[in-house]
């Protein structure tokens, strides 16, 4: 997504329709346990718990000066896209009073409780676009969980474009997803939450919301989701355009640090099947504690070694606010394991290694940080289960959850494929996959990197998809019934020409290509849109390509041609109408085959 102005850019683009469619102690927490010091070869074990860092800033009801320390973390990283600022804000259970967390770039914000209403704030937690002149399509990279609100007019704003999940939360009122003046956005993400009022995404032209509860919602864009929603609009696309799931086939909730009396430990929920509504409205969730005891809590400048040696004696890993540059890539071979980052954890992989390997085991849960590709080229950026994986991890999935990939952007990057998921029955609820189109270090090979998400594994199911810019396929589908539910994509804007997309005799790669020897798939309520700006008069023969056989099912497409900057001829396969001009109207299709 996104892009600076001048000249006119696709989020111009984007804003003028979207508005169209709009309606008019402070201190580091301190765990069980001293941090270990890497040794030498012979190392001994490496203790688990530990200081939290400089950058988990955790507040109590008591705690003085709370707003003007969120003042300061917010005026350090309002405008710091691809700074270096990781922080997470943390609230002990108990009430607050009078508060805005305002929310910059790389900024966590959750409650410490077992359940969100553990943690009330009397006043809001803010995403507004103030800083790029009313424009939220930059609003990337931060987070609210685990809190309950009580805004102070009746509605929270929640202004934000992607990789900025809301997580776990009640709103005791309104949420409203445009910035103010109702400018542009693009998001966005809702899991596990309940807002009793209505959510108003005015502008918003896409959104997911899963296994939450909405007491209404006011309008539509382009493309809305819903999955295991009370109080979701009635399936109606394309007019309006809501893709509405009653259930959500599987999912288990992003794993959370929260406080037992005085000790910190993380809570893994359970698995749900066939899920509606939040996993806590009922009383104490279900799942299972770790004390933070058993996590390796990593800081920035620790060694892939060490980060290796904890895993290899048992204990998961917590990644604190920070980057970490990795010379080998970080091994998670033990079932079970949890890695759980805090305040956008960044991993960048040096020398073209990749960034983490999940072996083939089951229970795996990675959470919660970014991937940032390096200047040497990774074939990988992350492996979810090693080539060829077959074990069958349906009573206990791997979860990749909140985990975020970028290449270029903050600086030169390269990967040949992003994420590549092998592992059987991985359950990919909310990323963000971003080959970088503004910022430094981007051009069309200067940050190439040729495929977003490749999955091989058969019955993977993702949730919440957001894949971006990759010179080739944005999503590769190799593996047997896999399902989707919820994608946004946008094409390759800087694509200097038509020969340089073009495949074999396809004009253009498809941003969702499901292999021609799958015979069971499904997805609901995608979304393609292309902006060739260097060249608008490339030609881009489909958004979705897939073999054409009974058990291959889509619902609910669209591909748009933002402001006749390229052209769709059909939305998937020969199926469906060109966009066409410069108007920017969605092309449907309801069903296919």
């Amino acid at each position: 997504m996104s892009h600076l102005p001048p000249p006119p850019s696709r989020r111009t683009v984007l804003g003028a329709v979207a508005a169209s469619a709009a309606l008019p102690v402070l201190g580091s927490a301190v765990a069980s346990a001293a941090p270990a010091k890497p040794s030498a070869e012979s190392r001994a074990p490496l203790a688990g718990g530990g200081d939290l860092g400089p950058n988990v800033i955790v507040f109590d009801p008591s705690t003085p000066g709370i707003q003007a320390k969120l003042d300061e973390i917010f005026k350090k990283q309002e405008t710091a896209q691809f700074g270096t600022g990781r922080y997470a804000l943390l609230f002990k259970p108990g009430t607050y009073h009078g508060l805005n967390a305002q929310l910059g770039f790389y900024t966590s914000i959750a409650g410490l409780g077992l359940s969100p209403d553990n943690t009330t704030i009397n006043g809001d937690v803010t995403v507004d676009a103030g800083w790029f002149d009313g424009n939220a399509t930059q609003n990337f990279w931060r987070s609210a969980e685990n809190l309950a609100l009580v805004p102070v007019n009746g509605t929270n704003r929640w202004a934000v474009a992607q990789a900025a999940p809301f997580r776990r939360m009640h709103v005791r009122g309104g949420l409203n997803l445009a910035p103010a003046g109702y400018g542009w956005a693009s998001g966005g993400y809702i899991a596990d939450s309940r807002i009793d009022g209505s959510v108003g995404p005015y502008s918003q032209q896409q959104w997911y919301t899963r296994d939450s509860s909405v007491g209404g919602w006011a309008n539509a864009v382009w493309n809305m989701v819903f999955s295991g929603v009370e109080g979701a609009p009635a399936q109606s696309f394309p007019n309006p355009p809501y893709t509405t799931l009653n259930t959500t086939p599987v999912s288990r909730e992003k794993p959370f640090l929260y406080l037992d009396g005085a000790e910190y430990k993380v809570f893994l929920p359970e698995k749900r099947t066939n899920a509606r509504g939040t996993s806590w409205g009922s009383g104490t969730p279900r799942g299972t504690s770790v004390p933070l005891s058993q996590f390796y809590v990593a800081k920035p400048g620790v060694s892939a070694a060490t980060i290796n040696a904890a895993l290899s004696q048992g204990l998961h890993l917590l990644l604190t606010p920070g980057i970490y540059h990795l010379d080998a890539p970080i091994r998670v071979n033990r079932a079970g394991t949890v890695v759980l980052g805090l305040g956008y954890a960044t991993l960048v992989p040096d020398g073209g290694v990749t960034a983490l390997k999940v072996a083939d085991v089951g229970g795996v849960r990675l959470a919660g940080f970014l991937i940032d590709a390096g200047p040497v080229n990774s074939p990988v950026l992350l492996e979810v289960g090693p080539q060829g994986a077959s074990a069958d991890h349906s009573a206990d999935p791997i979860t990749v959850q909140d985990v975020f990939v970028r290449i270029g952007g903050a600086g030169a990057g390269k990967a040949t494929t992003s994420m590549v998921i092998n592992a059987r029955h991985t359950i990919v609820d909310h990323t963000w996959v971003w080959r970088a189109d503004h910022g430094t270090g981007v051009g069309w090979e200067t940050n190439r990197a040729d495929y977003g998400i490749v999955v091989n594994g058969d019955d993977v199911l993702a949730t919440g998809l957001f894949v971006e810019h990759f010179n080739k396929y944005d999503v590769q589908w190799n593996g047997q019934r896999g399902r989707t539910i919820f994608f946004q994509n946008e094409k390759a804007y800087d694509a200097p020409n038509q020969a340089a997309i073009q495949n074999g005799s396809v004009r253009g790669y498809a941003a969702y290509k499901v292999a021609n020897s799958v015979t069971s798939h499904e997805g609901w309520g995608l979304g393609s849109y292309c902006y060739y700006n260097v060249d608008p008069t490339i030609r881009q023969d489909h958004g979705f390509a897939a073999p054409n056989t009974a058990g291959v099912k889509f619902h609910d497409l669209l591909v748009v041609s933002l402001g006749g900057n390229g052209q769709y001829e059909h939305v998937i396969n020969n199926i469906g109408a060109a966009t066409s001009g410069t108007s920017t109207v969605p092309s449907t299709v309801v069903s296919y085959p």
